[in-house]
């Protein structure tokens, strides 16, 4: 089974959750495009890391989810950042430097989210609507949430669209929880 990040749940509401995700290391990629076009234009950049595309020719496990972040939001074609979590106890000095100048490794702090899971092929649309569901109930929870959304996702692109596992993630101001 596929390692995935981790994390605490800290409370459980009707519709979403509030955790706590523990520190890690992501390897990244900025995409300026349509969401559409984002995530798979940088999957393949982040593949090739992790598959001996670095400098010490070292293969690193794949890990779920794959994120696809932007830092605010709103816009149509706008600047996405995608990621692959490295495998947990992964530390920045450890982690062998990306043959390519596009990819970045980031360490990040622990940090309290919201998340709501879904089901689906996590299209632009699809992703939409969740994103929209989750801020509107953090907000009836007075849960005050950043502009920054997280579409992670967990499975293959070749699974059946319908069997797709998904959630959206944004991070919560801990002042306000």
């Amino acid at each position: 089974m596929t390692e995935r990040q981790e994390f605490k749940v800290l409370r459980t509401y009707d519709d979403f959750e509030l955790r706590e995700y523990l520190p890690c290391v992501i390897a990244e990629v900025k995409v300026s495009a349509q969401y559409s076009i984002a995530s798979s234009s940088a999957f393949s950049t982040l593949f090739n890391y992790i598959s001996k595309g670095n400098k010490a020719s070292e293969k690193i496990a794949m890990t779920a989810p794959v994120i696809t972040a932007q830092k605010a939001q709103g816009s149509e074609s706008a600047e996405w950042y995608v990621s692959f979590v490295m495998p947990s106890g992964s530390t920045f000095g450890h982690l062998p430097h990306p043959n390519d100048s596009q990819v970045k490794l980031r360490e990040l702090d622990t940090e309290t989210c919201v998340a709501k899971s879904f089901r689906g092929k996590a299209t632009d649309e699809l992703s939409r609507k969740k994103v929209k569901e989750l801020r509107a109930s953090a907000s009836k929870a007075n849960i005050a949430i950043s502009d920054e959304t997280r579409i992670c996702r967990f499975d293959p692109p070749f699974k059946p669209g319908f069997l797709q596992y998904n959630e959206i993630v944004i991070p919560a101001y801990l002042e306000a929880i």
